[in-house]
């Protein structure tokens, strides 16, 4: 993930789940000053803090994949060029947000 979030614009708050608990992630996010909402895994010796009401808005980004996932030509990506499949995203994107 870190080289992922490198490429992008510097954020307030990372939200993810348990999958992305690790102290190097933790640590390059505070590098960059931004606060890591992830919650702890089970088997951590040292449990970080983090918000759970931040932590809760995480639900939004899962209903919007969710949203496009609805589209079989995203769910199972017809699409065998990156840009074609980007081109599909943004059009269901758009439909999405002009019906609801």
């Amino acid at each position: 993930a870190a080289p992922l979030i490198e490429k992008t614009k510097k954020a307030k708050k990372f939200l993810a789940d348990k999958a992305y608990d690790s102290a190097e992630l933790r640590g390059n996010l505070k590098k960059r000053g931004t606060k890591a909402v992830i919650p702890n895994k089970r088997n951590r010796k040292r449990p970080y803090s983090f918000s759970k009401t931040s932590y809760k808005e995480r639900h939004k980004i899962e209903n919007a994949f969710c949203r496009l996932k609805d589209f079989r030509r995203i769910a199972t990506r017809y699409d065998r060029l990156a840009i074609n499949f980007a081109a599909s995203i943004y059009l269901v994107a758009a439909v999405v947000w002009w019906v609801l």
